[in-house]
């Protein structure tokens, strides 16, 4: 009995290697790599198209009988309507500030036309202007914040003497802009632009008298609109 007892022992401790080969492995297999999506970052290239509104104050415009002296004056009014154009710029950024420089041209209908009774009717359509700005901002992950400057210059005279008259000033301001996908951002943006700031002379017959006329010029003006870019 006794020896077929240790037989079975020997015959089990011999066996149990093999069936301990035959059994499935636990060895955790490699977890997959985790995929982080990049942070969004505000350099490159974009373009884009803003639409908006602008406003300025028209001075007022005299009318000297050259014959009599006798003086009318008409006063100021405001005018206001669409503006709309398109941009085009570039962004770097580093850590949270964001450096940029954009330019612009914009349509400006700030149109209606003034009635001077008897001296006739002027209108000032066909106005642009544009600029060409630096932009420093505020990043906040996808939300920027920014101020801007710079060059401005176009034609939004009123249009008593024809012709153009297309000068050069500056420009301030400041928005926001939100990217809501890694290429397409939309701002809101304001700027005070002044162009020029003169007088203008020269005469007009009326029934065979001249009149010699002043037209005070102000080509500051308000914008505020809202623009869409692609970014490269």
């Amino acid at each position: 009995m006794r020896k077929t007892l240790l037989a079975a022992t020997a015959l089990t401790a011999l066996s149990a290697p093999a069936f301990a080969a035959d059994l499935p492995s636990r060895q955790m297999a490699p977890a997959a790599p985790i995929a982080y999506a990049p942070a969004f970052t505000w350099t490159g290239f974009y373009v884009g198209l803003n639409a908006g509104y602008g406003w300025r104050n028209t001075k007022d415009v005299g009318f000297v009988n050259t014959v009599t002296g006798a003086t009318t004056v008409f006063s100021n009014g405001d005018n206001g309507g669409f503006v709309g154009g398109g941009q085009l710029g570039y962004n770097w950024q580093s850590g949270a500030f964001v450096f940029g420089v954009e330019t612009d041209i914009q349509y400006a209908d700030f149109g209606g036309n003034r009635n001077f009774g008897v001296f006739g009717t002027y209108g000032n359509s066909g106005n642009y202007f544009g600029t060409v700005r630096g932009r420093l901002g505020w990043a906040m992950d996808r939300t920027l914040f920014y101020v801007t400057g710079g060059l401005a210059y176009g034609d939004v005279s009123d249009s008593i003497f024809g012709g153009n008259d297309t000068r050069v000033g500056w420009t301030v301001g400041g928005g926001v802009e939100y990217a809501f996908t890694n290429n397409w951002t939309a701002k809101l943006e304001g700027l005070y632009v002044n162009i020029d700031r003169g007088n203008r002379a020269g005469v007009v017959a009326v029934g065979g008298v001249p009149f010699a006329v002043t037209q005070g010029k102000n080509n500051d003006f308000g914008v505020v609109r809202v623009g869409l870019n692609y970014k490269f």
